[in-house]
């Protein structure tokens, strides 16, 4: 296939917006709507690239199959940042560097959960990241099983002494979460010694997860665990039965000192205004089990593999194009804060942040926060990923490590996949790079490629 010169092309871009400059005044300009056709060609290029091989999902197995998981404070995540920084370099990326962070530095330890009563077994348990620990001794107490804040509430004479378990069925996560986050002060404040959850997913195969808690000042700190749904049940069906169930806890969990990390930028720098940014990235650390290939290795890579294409196809937009792997995503967001903070004489000139968090399953378009014609304009270049499904362009998007961002006003758009088997995975030993489709990811990356680079390429940035 030909394609037409480069100047030959843009020239083709301006001709319309030009028109409209000159007839009809500037500000008519910015609400115009462009016409997305002017960059099919280009589009289909990166389709076409992304599409014809699993570049993205060789890297990925390369990544987590060396480092494994990557957690804040860890020798592993530093590494595997340290061999990033190496491939984008080699890559032919521009402005590759670590953006020094500090991140939390919580560490596991050794951790075990027992039924004693009414008979021995041994429960598979994850500690929530940042609980305290035990203490050499554990901690030995009749469970007490509760559906929801409000039965505790209720029930709260019972609590004094026991270990609490949060036996709540997942409706979404968002909801369900609450109870990792919040449980333990919940149970603390009515006098548990220590608090369980029911692990926060609506599939389980005796996997617990793991994911980020809170204390609260005033409020005792109580070890807090998650352990699996069936156990759960279990232990539900035994209290309704009226047996005394009893469990012995050991965490050794602590936190140490903050500890040095970084965010990886690298770039195509813009043609015209270099000074202008479209930012994509997902978060390179994850928590500590499993592999972090789908959260978020997976998004991580597929945004690096989104510039990397750019650069091999000579694609070069008006604006500069930045990739970030943010890191301390998981147990803290220092990374998604130190950017916006490092970068904020520059927030002005941020035309959107794309965020993929989300796993890199089928895509099926982005969701998008910003004004009512910017959202136009990114539908329009919706119609450019028709081809691979991913089309969809809805309102409400962004994530995580771009709130900050967003919060200073850039607008943000977030990856959109098939979410129906993320929870099953989500933080947990599971997260491995076989549950994830090296064609599905594939479209992930022409997704973001063709997103970014459209935007970048722009005669005018989006619309605040």
């Amino acid at each position: 296939m030909t394609h037409a010169p480069p100047f030959r092309r843009r020239a083709a871009r301006w001709a319309a917006p030009l028109f409209v400059a000159l007839f009809l005044g500037p500000s008519t300009l910015r609400a115009q709507t462009p016409d997305v056709e002017a960059w099919r060609a280009d589009a289909q290029r990166l389709i076409e690239a992304a599409t014809a091989e699993h570049a993205a999902y060789d890297r990925l197995a390369e990544l987590v199959d060396r480092f494994g998981h990557r957690f804040s404070g860890s020798v592993a995540l530093e590494n595997a940042i340290d061999w990033i920084l190496d491939e984008m370099q080699a890559d032919g990326l521009e402005n590759v560097r670590g953006e020094a962070v500090m991140v939390p530095h919580w560490v596991r330890g050794e951790e075990s959960l027992r039924m004693v009563l009414p008979r021995p077994l041994d429960l598979p348990m994850l500690g929530l990241g940042g609980s305290v620990g035990t203490g050499e001794a554990g901690i030995r107490a009749e469970v007490m099983v509760v559906g929801s804040f409000d039965e505790l509430e209720a029930r709260a004479a019972e609590a004094a002494g026991r270990i609490v378990l949060f036996n709540v069925p997942f409706t979404n996560y968002g909801q369900t979460v609450q109870y990792r986050v919040n449980g333990a002060v919940a149970a603390a404040r009515a006098g548990a010694v220590a608090s369980l959850i029911r692990s926060v997913g609506p599939f389980g195969m005796q996997t617990p997860h793991t994911g980020g808690m809170r204390y609260e000042e005033g409020v005792p700190p109580i070890p807090h665990a998650a352990i699996t749904m069936e156990h759960a049940l279990m232990l539900q069906r035994m209290v309704d039965r009226g047996e005394r169930v009893e469990l012995e806890l050991h965490m050794d969990a602590r936190t140490l000192p903050d500890a040095p990390s970084r965010n990886v930028v690298a770039e195509i720098r813009g043609s015209e205004r270099p000074e202008e940014v479209v930012v994509l990235g997902g978060h390179i650390d994850s928590w500590d089990v499993g592999q972090g290939a789908m959260d978020d290795g997976g998004g991580s890579v597929a945004a690096w593999e989104a510039v990397r294409l750019m650069k091999a196809l000579g694609l070069r937009p008006r604006r500069t194009v930045r990739v970030v792997l943010w890191t301390n995503e998981e147990n803290g967001l220092r990374g998604g804060n130190a950017y916006r903070d490092q970068h904020l004489d520059e927030v002005a000139n941020h035309v959107l942040a794309i965020e993929t968090d989300s796993g890199v399953f089928s895509p099926l378009g982005f969701g998008f926060t910003g004004s009512d014609a910017a959202f136009d304009i990114v539908s329009a270049i919706g119609r450019l990923l028709e081809p691979i499904g991913a089309g969809r362009i809805t309102r409400g998007g962004g994530g995580a490590d771009i709130g900050p961002l967003m919060r200073e006003g850039v607008p943000g758009m977030g990856l959109q996949v098939d979410g129906s088997r993320y929870f099953w995975y989500h933080h947990t030993e599971a997260d491995t790079i076989d549950k994830l489709d090296p064609d599905e990811m594939a479209r992930c990356v022409a997704a973001l490629a063709v997103m970014a680079y459209v935007v970048a390429d722009l005669p005018d940035a989006l619309p605040r």
